[in-house]
């Protein structure tokens, strides 16, 4: 990936978690990572 790709993806993420921080007090993040912990629960599991 190059800079030139990497930047703007970059802002795009930062964007989307300051519009949850604002909009949504923060629920999106909060249900995401609780679902990243059981995705990586899951996959020690496998492993």
């Amino acid at each position: 990936m190059t800079n030139r790709i990497a930047i703007p993806m970059g802002l795009v993420i930062v964007g989307a978690i300051m519009v949850d921080l604002v909009l949504y007090d923060a629920q999106n993040l909060i249900f995401l990572g609780k679902k990243l912990f059981d995705l990586m629960e899951w996959i020690a599991f496998w492993r």
